[in-house]
């Protein structure tokens, strides 16, 4: 099984999939972006885009990736990762399926105010331009697409162990 962490910048993907982790048996946390990383790695660079999800390799290699890994291990992993482009999720979640790899697919929310303030006050990455230009992105996928399919934990005034708690709940009942 997947519990995938869905949401923009600031929303305590990374906090919380670690929390989570923690509280499902037989869990591993695998962050898609690495994926990525490893396609910005690649010499000469690939095609511009300004995000790697962009590049077609990326959403089956993250799909494959996840598959060797649960094959190899079992259990489940815990995937940590922002997709705002509904044709992107499409392509990632379908690619499971044809795995028979069921996907529990979770957004953290927060409001507005309240992701900007958690990326200006970054005390580790720092205020982040890019991080900041997902907002309204992230705002745009909530209203068309993303709240209808994913289970939505509100994270504004929960800490990461509250919303991991909600997410391992949700996921045990």
């Amino acid at each position: 099984m997947i519990v995938w962490l869905n949401g923009t910048h600031g929303a305590g993907k990374t906090t919380t999939s670690a929390l989570v982790q923690q509280l499902l048996p037989d869990s591993r946390v695998f962050d898609a972006e690495k994926v990525g990383e490893a396609l910005m790695d690649i010499k000469p660079a690939l095609p511009s885009t300004g995000n790697f999800q962009h590049w077609p390799p990326w959403r089956p290699l993250v799909v494959e990736t996840a598959r060797r890994v649960l094959d190899y291990t079992g259990g489940t992993l815990v995937m940590p990762m922002t997709v705002l482009v509904e044709e992107y999720w499409r392509e990632i979640s379908a690619g499971l399926a044809r795995h028979a790899i069921p996907v529990r697919h979770f957004v953290l929310h927060a409001d507005q105010d309240t992701l900007r303030r958690r990326i200006e006050g970054d005390e580790v990455m720092g205020p982040s331009e890019f991080r900041l230009d997902h907002l309204e992105p992230y705002a745009e996928a909530c209203r068309t697409w993303l709240h209808e399919d994913a289970e939505v934990v509100d994270t504004t005034h929960l800490s990461p162990a509250e919303a991991a708690l909600r997410v391992a709940e949700s996921v045990k009942g």
